[in-house]
């Protein structure tokens, strides 16, 4: 009761403005967790938090010459962090700095994406089976704004007609990328930076690797279409999905681009239609035993009388 005690002592002497700090702390982890699905920014996470935790353990077992070496390494561990991973640094920067408040706050209904998403995986197996090369950016909670600059701004509808129009092998911006944003197409020809990552294929080209360097950098999903052998693939979170079915590519759009908050709505839905389903399948079964029975009566009187003749 010791502990409790005490724990309850304390929760009694805080204050309003303690629990508004506690609320303010826990939101801003929740959103920063994210970042740390990129590959850099999980390497900076996870060398912070092994030096912490050996510094911690060389000082409790009394390790005065590690706990002098790691103590001096904490000293100056933020200017060695800057140094090493500067590029990491930089992006989780870029990421931080395109993300504004009302984003933060702003409630996304998968409804929206619905048609984009159907339109999208329609444009992409035509393309593949024409071998016609695409990249596609989703843009989410980081806005890309940085990349408008190179590309050429169109706010437009998503439909299949434009999607092909845009990556038409002779049209003027198919050989830059196109972000959709809001569930519009927001701009085309943009220049997406490339993936240094030394996990990827070297039969890879610069589509390919524009879309992981994009994922890496951002929480963007990205769809690549490849002009050579017309595979269709995906990156996300600095992680490339490769040979894609139509099918694949759908599902996978909808879990990354729908919220979950409308999953339980989508599967009360679902739900309901597999009922309704189930019903009329059982009164067309009813039905047919009926024929069936009507029929057997048919034939047994037919039967019957040709024994009476």
């Amino acid at each position: 009761m010791g502990i409790f005690g005490s724990i309850w002592q304390q929760i009694q002497a805080m204050r309003w403005s303690d629990y508004f700090d506690i609320i303010i702390v826990a939101f801003l982890i929740y959103k920063l967790l994210p970042l740390f699905r990129s590959t850099g920014t999980s390497r900076i996470a996870w060398v912070v938090g092994v030096i912490i935790a050996v510094a911690w353990l060389t000082d409790a077992m009394n390790m005065h010459a590690l706990s002098y070496i790691f103590s001096e390494i904490l000293a100056i561990g933020l200017l060695a962090l800057v140094v090493l991973f500067q590029p990491e640094l930089r992006r989780m920067i870029d990421h931080l700095s395109n993300m504004k408040l009302a984003d933060i706050f702003r409630k996304k209904h998968s409804q929206d994406m619905e048609p984009v998403i159907t339109h999208t995986v329609r444009a992409c197996e035509t393309m593949s089976q024409e071998k016609i090369g695409a990249l596609i950016v989703f843009a989410r909670d980081n806005r890309l704004d940085e990349h408008f600059k190179n590309g050429t701004m169109i706010d437009a509808q998503v439909s299949e007609r434009l999607i092909r129009n845009i990556f038409f092998p002779k049209a003027a911006l198919h050989d830059g990328a196109m972000i959709v944003r809001d569930g519009r197409v927001a701009a085309a020809g943009c220049v997406l930076p490339l993936s240094d990552s030394e996990r990827l294929n070297l039969d890879l080209g610069t589509r390919h690797r524009a879309a992981v360097g994009m994922s890496e950098v951002s929480d963007a999903v990205v769809v690549v279409v490849s002009e050579e052998t017309g595979a269709i693939s995906v990156a996300v979170g600095g992680m490339l999905k490769r040979h894609l079915a139509p099918q694949t590519l759908e599902r996978l759009l909808r879990n990354e681009l729908c919220p979950e908050e409308d999953d339980q709505e989508q599967t009360l839905e679902v739900k309901l239609v597999q009922k309704i389903k189930q019903s009329e399948l059982l009164q067309k079964m009813k039905q047919n035993k009926l024929v069936e029975k009507i029929k057997q009566q048919k034939s047994k009187g037919g039967n019957e009388n040709d024994h009476e003749k």
